[in-house]
């Protein structure tokens, strides 16, 4: 797959704990796992739950304010 391809689909949430979050490509059915920049903000199923449609978006080249 390359780069700009995974910004192309959808992805479903198949796991996440507080640093790291597992979804598999609606397309392809890749696997990506996408780890927490933030630690001070843990991932959880709350926000997150298995199942939930997500997009996948450019990390930015500056960081946020």
């Amino acid at each position: 797959m390359n780069e700009t391809a995974k910004f192309d689909q959808q992805y479903r949430v198949v796991a996440v704990d507080g640093q790291n979050l597992v979804v598999r490509g609606t397309l392809t059915g890749d696997l990506l796992t996408i780890t927490n920049a933030i630690p001070d903000a843990p991932l959880n199923s709350q926000e997150y739950p298995v199942g939930k449609l997500i997009a996948v978006s450019v990390p930015s080249s500056t960081s946020p304010s």
